[in-house]
């Protein structure tokens, strides 16, 4: 299987399997994320509620691609404050840029985890789906780590994760002149170490930098994670 057919397997595979298990339910509220493997995801879920199996759904999306995608699919979308959701999800699925055997990820690829983070650590329960190639030992010196800063503090920010051994590269707009800036209006430094890093460890330590707003490490809430291979098995871990 190539990679698109991959995303898709680990997708849909991910919402049945969800769904069997009673942990995608009717009535529920549920984060959807961002990005190539995430939206086959947003896509299986529509085809459920479409065929009746899933009722009542109530959406919060991490970013514009994805609500874009529900609106699309009819599936509603609220707010992580709107009182019905009271800040709090039953679930949330979303795609990963790399994840480890201990189930840390790197997200943010696509620019949105900042929403992602604050959607997916504040789901009882967070699912990955992921193809093959986001399958890896270490984090830190491959794909690089976003961190969401504030604009006016790009060089004090820079400075601080230097002194933390990362090589910072500012995330630059495609067809558009400048630096890519986020849902947020913030700015992206990409991030690559010489060693792999303790991803626990440097999350905290990413974010007690002043103007650093969020890093794409996710090390607090371990995902289920399904990963789709190149022999069309899918890969179930953390699922107890």
């Amino acid at each position: 299987m190539n990679q698109t057919e991959q995303k898709i397997l680990a997708a849909n595979t991910a919402v049945d399997t969800l769904i069997e298990k009673g942990l995608i339910f009717s009535g529920m509220k549920i984060g959807l994320g961002t990005g190539s493997t995430a939206m086959p995801a947003v896509k299986r879920l529509a085809e459920h509620i479409n065929k009746g199996d899933l009722k009542d759904i109530k959406a919060v999306v991490t970013s514009f691609q994805t609500q874009n995608a529900c609106q699309d699919y009819g599936i509603p979308v609220y707010s992580m404050n709107d009182k019905i959701i009271n800040g709090q999800l039953d679930l949330a699925i979303d795609g990963a840029d790399e994840v480890t055997p201990e189930c840390f990820c790197i997200k943010g690829g696509g620019g949105a985890h900042v929403r992602e983070k604050i959607v997916e650590y504040n789901s009882k329960i967070f699912v990955v789906v992921a193809d093959s190639s986001k399958a890896v030992e270490t984090l830190g010196t491959k794909f690089p780590v976003p961190v969401e800063i504030i604009g006016e503090a790009r060089v004090p920010v820079t400075n601080a994760l230097n002194a933390l051994g990362a090589d910072c590269v500012l995330r630059e707009g495609v067809r558009k002149c400048g630096p890519v800036i986020t849902d947020n209006g913030n700015q992206i430094l990409d991030c690559t170490w010489k060693s792999p890093i303790d991803a626990v460890q440097m999350e905290d330590k990413i974010n007690s930098i002043a103007g650093v707003v969020e890093n794409g490490l996710f090390s607090k809430n371990k995902p289920i994670v399904f990963i789709a291979k190149e022999d069309g098995k899918v890969e179930i871990r953390n699922l107890k």
